[in-house]
């Protein structure tokens, strides 16, 4: 599998999910983004997000070559913490 059909099954895996769970007021456009994704040997990771205002998931899809799968794993932001750093 090219980088290119992972990127475009994970995006659609996100939009069917949205779809069904998040955009329930109405919400038919939006955008699905790639945040990171990397490629090891036959496998694919990509962290996704949308632009649904009040989206406050944080999508992760594995392929698995080996089995041929899509995995599909849904984050919620807890919270927003802060820290000082000094250089």
């Amino acid at each position: 599998m090219t980088n290119e059909e992972f990127i475009m099954m994970a995006k659609l895996e996100v939009k069917r999910y949205t779809y069904d769970n998040v955009a329930k007021d109405g919400t038919s456009l939006f955008h699905v983004y790639v945040v990171w994704q990397a490629k090891v040997l036959q496998n694919h990771k990509a962290l996704l997000v949308t632009d649904i205002e009040d989206d406050q998931h944080y999508y992760e899809a594995t392929y698995n070559g080996d089995k041929k799968q899509l995995y599909l794993d849904i984050y919620n932001k807890q919270e927003n913490k802060s820290f000082e750093v000094e250089n």
